[in-house]
């Protein structure tokens, strides 16, 4: 290995594919048991998907002391490795006489590792073969030389083989991660569009709407082969569509006359690798962090007043917040069998009901329990009775949650609703906030129906 490889400062200069894929391999290698060794000594377990995964050890939003200090040595380690990363990465971006802008790729979870792959793919750009030779071979027969042709053909290719993963990832393996809502889209937007600009260059923006109708067409076929229902569709566009655009985009600057010989390098490459990474995250199945979502109210009672409705409440009128018109699981009454720990509660919701054994009985300032069985999360909107995809019901998880009461000083009563749950669904810093969204909103619904219940009663 030469010197120039062991030159990581200096942003000048090339670095061919080769050397970049064995630099990465052992630059990831040495860093990922650096960071093993450190978690194992906080005690902690470390995979490849904590890369992508920011979580403390101990599953709460609020980071101890000890977890502070887990994280910074992390970060001290990681600086030079994200340095060097940075280096080689624009040096091998200068060398396949890509734009380096997309430097900005290596710093994007997951999708990191599909731009690390593509650069690898890349050859030299003195050393690129003669694009007649490729034009003219069996598989370039096969893709349309008019643009509405090579449109159609990138959007339908591309969009059966992610139809295809999407279904085996969703409803085969269970498996709503990084490999579906994030590398699908991607692949999307840059499949379709290498296709589409394979025999001659296409404006940015005609790319890009290719790259959005084959993102839209994967969409229409998930609803009308009762796959997924309207509204996991409606949360996962946002995230799909820029993930289809930045694909997209990346398809424009490979399909332009300097690069266009690749694309039947790159094609069969990311229909590979996205299946690959799926399987990959399937099997690692890591555990997703405990998020916790609180609701406070302030109650015109005082806390003995308020408990009895917190403990029980009578049946809640049928909501009229637009939410819960869409099939998303509402609170409508709750039970309780016994009394102190020990005791039950079911909260019944539109779904089912939540089986809550109580854990902290501190009358009238603290109500906690667990969740011991909880209903669907959702009535999916489908044209088809009874859809249930494996989300429904296993990937919203409620671990426990509690009601807190403080007096306060001018006799009124601040009610504090706390739920912690898992979302199975990745990346969690996406839909984290959808959850967190709906989880307060039902907190809203229960704390406003105790405040009038409490309120009523101390008139």
């Amino acid at each position: 290995m030469s010197l120039k490889l062991l030159d990581f400062w200096n942003w000048q200069g090339n670095i061919d594919r080769g050397r970049y894929l064995a630099t990465g391999l052992v630059l990831l290698a040495l860093k990922h048991n650096i960071d093993r060794i450190i978690a194992t000594s906080f005690g902690y377990p470390w995979s490849v998907f904590n890369y992508w995964v920011f979580k403390t050890p101990s599953g709460i939003e609020s980071i101890t002391r000890r977890e502070a200090s887990f994280y910074a040595e992390l970060l001290f380690i990681a600086l030079p490795f994200i340095w060097i990363g940075t280096v080689l990465t624009v040096r091998r971006l200068r060398d396949a006489g890509l734009p380096l802008w997309l430097v900005v790729l290596f710093f994007m979870p997951f999708l990191n590792l599909l731009f690390f792959a593509l650069l690898v793919i890349l050859p030299s750009a003195q050393s690129k073969e003669d694009a007649r030779s490729l034009r003219t071979s069996r598989i370039a027969r096969f893709i349309p030389t008019s643009e509405f042709g090579s449109a159609v053909l990138g959007i339908v290719a591309t969009a059966l083989l992610a139809l295809g993963l999407t279904a085996l990832s969703a409803s085969r393996l269970g498996n709503y991660g990084w490999g579906i809502f994030v590398g699908i889209p991607f692949l999307l937007g840059l499949n379709s569009v290498l296709i589409y600009g394979f025999h001659e260059p296409r404006s940015v923006v005609r790319c890009l709407l290719v790259a959005l109708l084959s993102t839209g067409l994967v969409g229409i076929a998930l609803f009308a082969l009762a796959i997924e229902g309207v509204i996991c569709l409606v949360m996962a566009l946002p995230l799909a569509v820029a993930l289809a655009l930045i694909g997209g985009l990346i398809g424009y600057v490979l399909q332009r006359p300097a690069f266009s010989t690749q694309t039947l390098r790159v094609v069969p490459a990311m229909f590979l690798l996205v299946p690959g990474l799926t399987l990959l995250e399937y099997a690692i199945r890591e555990t997703p962090p405990v998020y916790a979502v609180k609701t406070s109210v302030v109650i015109n009672a005082k806390p003995e007043a308020v408990w009895s409705n917190v403990v029980s409440f009578a049946q809640l009128a049928p909501p009229t917040e637009a939410i819960f018109k869409t099939g998303i699981a509402y609170p409508i009454r709750a039970e309780i069998s016994g009394q102190g720990v020990g005791a039950v509660r079911h909260c019944v919701f539109s779904t089912g009901e939540f089986v809550e054994p109580i854990t902290a009985w501190d009358k009238p300032r603290l109500l906690s329990f667990s969740v011991s069985g909880q209903p669907a999360a959702m009535e999916e909107m489908s044209i088809y009775r009874g859809l249930h995809p494996p989300h429904v019901e296993h990937y919203l998880i409620s671990q426990r949650g509690q009601f807190a009461l403080k007096e306060l000083p001018d006799g009124k009563t601040l009610l504090e609703g706390t739920t912690w749950y898992q979302n199975r669904f990745w990346p969690g810093v996406y839909w984290h906030v959808w959850s967190d969204a709906i989880i307060h909103r039902i907190h809203q619904r229960v704390l406003t129906h105790i405040k009038n219940l409490a309120e009523d009663k101390s008139r």
